[in-house]
């Protein structure tokens, strides 16, 4: 059975008239008769009744006209669905967000997204930098903004966006609030508030561990406010993304000797092949980078997010 003798069958059903039926079709006569037939062979009866001013459905055509409308309805459906979804518009996008990243530091990329594509259908999920590669690797993911230490999977195709050098916060009144810089040899046997989804800070303890600098970890959570809590009560220091020192009352110096900083991508899958609202966040991205990647105000609500907790 083949789409245009549904169509077919469907208009003439609703004209009962092969000269009229063929003119709503934009096809010959002869064409939709031809169409016709080839139907009813397949279907194994007379669907029409053909006389010269009165054709009518036969039983069977009155049977099968129910079946073949739906038919006919889904593949119009299909074909609007397809329409717009190239149009961007009832699209949507599954956008993974590594949780390290600052929300400040992200937000006027997806309002400026929200703003350009206003009807793609756009759920983040946040989560660990290697949780989100092996979600977009396994096709959960259409486009990530992440970074690893060891560098992205080579099936993925990169686009890097920004980097940030990791920062050494603590509470007003530390001694490290008198230091310009904090030189990793001055965090020995410093009270250490440590970051469970930090992807980079089992990297920066071997590093300077490997200088014989003692890291004395006091508490380890996944939850960020917890951490920044114990941080602003005084109670040890902690390893943050230099975009994300922006709570009032964190203070914040640069990590130095050794320097160690990381680079955000926008990843999609190498090879794959992508919807246009891939091509479109994407765009987007760079575009943000062009603009300096600024940041901005998390107070707005921007998109309706359907955020996975990263546990």
């Amino acid at each position: 059975m083949e789409s245009h003798q549904v169509r077919y069958f469907v208009a003439l059903a609703e004209a009962l008239n092969f000269t009229r039926a063929a003119e709503r079709c934009n096809v010959t006569q002869p064409s939709l008769t031809r169409a016709i037939k080839q139907l009813e062979d397949e279907l194994g009866g007379p669907l029409f009744h053909r006389e010269r001013n009165n054709t009518h459905l036969t039983e069977l055509g009155r049977t099968m006209r129910p079946f073949l409308s739906q038919i006919f309805d889904n593949m119009q459906a299909a074909k609007t669905r397809a329409r717009d979804m190239l149009q961007l518009k009832r699209a949507s996008l599954e956008v993974g967000l590594m949780c390290t990243i600052g929300p400040t530091k992200l937000v006027d990329l997806i309002g400026s997204f929200r703003r350009r594509y206003p009807d793609v259908e756009l759920r983040l999920r946040d989560g660990k930098g290697q949780m989100l590669q092996d979600a977009l690797i396994a096709g959960e993911l259409d486009v990530a903004v992440m970074g690893l230490p060891e560098g992205l999977d080579d099936r993925l195709s990169p686009i890097p966006l920004f980097s940030e050098d990791f920062m050494i916060t603590f509470t007003p009144g530390h001694r490290f609030e008198a230091m310009e810089e904090v030189p990793a040899a001055e965090l020995d046997g410093e009270p250490y508030i440590s970051r469970a989804n930090c992807e980079f800070a089992d990297h920066a303890n071997r590093i300077i561990s490997s200088l014989g600098v003692n890291v004395r970890p006091l508490y380890r959570s996944e939850r960020e406010d917890w951490v920044l809590a114990m941080i602003l009560a005084g109670l040890g220091w902690g390893f943050t993304p230099e975009c994300s020192v922006s709570l009032p009352g964190l203070e914040g110096r640069r990590l130095v000797q050794p320097n160690i900083s990381r680079t955000i991508h926008v990843a999609t899958v190498r090879g794959r092949p992508h919807s246009p609202a891939v091509g479109a966040f994407v765009r987007e991205a760079v575009s943000w980078r062009s603009r300096g990647c600024p940041a901005g105000r998390v107070t707005e609500t921007l998109v309706s997010a359907d955020p996975v907790a990263a546990a």
